[in-house]
């Protein structure tokens, strides 16, 4: 790190959100905003993604002051005391191909790393007093700065001192630091305060959305979703999914099953799952579940094994539906073709 203290910080890993004590960041915020400052500071999407589509948002910043988890649309989308916002890729090929880290808003680049290693703390290494991992902070006009964390080793490409336009590329979105998969952590302050960028003042309520964010294109909210879906001869690997390998387009006639297999993020106890396949033939393949409990990444599958005589050749096509509080909330779809 070179020219801030504080680099090291920021962003714990994934874990179970409800039930865990700890500290909430909004326990004691005293905003120190005059009426009117909030809109006059705005952030432009600090990814070059599309959300929903090449890359999607997992955590928000922790609203709640104890020890449980709220986001500042009221849902579980965070983790106890998570401090930013966590813009994420949905495989690590992705990550290895490069999504560039975007200065969210004009400024000076006020300290920065680089050169720690991507998915140390995951191969167990220490990562303690580093845990932003590569990373940038810029300085910005009356009092506000951005952090942007887990950068890829070796792709920061601005300097200390560096003025950086709004949508300068910073570097590029990776695992370093106290990350257990690929993201940035961006973290916003005003006058040394930690802000979510979602909605800066002090609300508690639910009673209605929040309109007064710093985006100056508004960011829907999304709290949970699917990922990737596939189908494969038998239950999938989940280190697989995560890395993005791809399903099979064609399958043997003689595959011992036909098993649909979906990936997603941020689900909560009651969500519902559906699983649909058809096929030559007249195959058919339905399941519904109920989720258990929340889970910030999770793999679900289900499907037939092959009936006498092999699956009918010809394409099967598959669906998968997430849903909560009887609304869709995910849908992917998948076909592959059973050969003669």
């Amino acid at each position: 790190m070179r020219g801030l203290p504080g680099l090291g910080r920021l962003c714990p890993p994934i874990r179970p959100r409800p039930g865990i004590p700890g500290r909430g960041l909004f326990a004691a915020l005293a905003l120190a905003l005059l009426p009117g400052a909030a809109q006059a500071f705005a952030l432009e999407q600090p990814v070059d993604c599309v959300l929903g589509d090449t890359c999607y948002i997992q955590h928000y910043v922790d609203r709640d002051p104890g020890p449980g988890v709220r986001d500042f649309a009221c849902g579980t989308a965070s983790y106890d005391g998570h401090d930013g916002t966590d813009f994420a890729l949905p495989t690590r090929a992705a990550m290895r191909a490069g999504v560039a880290v975007l200065a969210a808003a004009p400024g000076r680049v006020r300290g920065l790393r680089d050169g720690e290693t991507d998915g140390a703390y995951l191969s167990g290494q220490s990562v303690q007093g580093k845990e932003c991992g590569n990373g940038v902070v810029i300085d910005h006009a009356d009092g506000w700065q951005t952090q942007y964390c887990h950068l890829r080793q070796g792709s920061v490409s601005v300097t200390v001192g560096q003025e950086v336009a709004a949508g300068a590329p910073l570097g590029l979105i990776g695992m370093s630091g106290l990350a257990e998969f690929p993201h940035l952590h961006l973290s916003v302050r005003h006058a040394g305060q930690e802000l979510d960028p979602f909605l800066p003042a002090a609300s508690k309520s639910c009673d209605a959305p929040p309109t007064d964010g710093l985006w100056k294109t508004p960011i829907a909210y999304v709290g949970g979703g699917l990922l990737r879906a596939g189908l494969t001869s038998g239950p999938p690997d989940y280190a697989a999914v995560k890395e993005g390998d791809e399903s099979p387009a064609t399958l043997p006639r003689d595959a011992p099953a036909l098993v649909l297999w979906t990936y997603g993020f941020d689900s909560r106890q009651g969500d519902t799952m559906t699983l649909h396949i058809t096929g030559p033939g007249g195959f058919a393949y339905d399941h519904q579940t109920v989720l258990e409990k929340p889970l910030a990444l999770f793999l679900r599958y289900g499907g037939k094994r092959a009936p006498e005589g092999g699956f009918a050749p010809g394409l099967y096509r598959a669906e998968v539906t997430l849903g909560r509080e009887g609304r869709p909330l995910g849908h992917q779809t998948h076909v592959v073709e059973i050969l003669p």
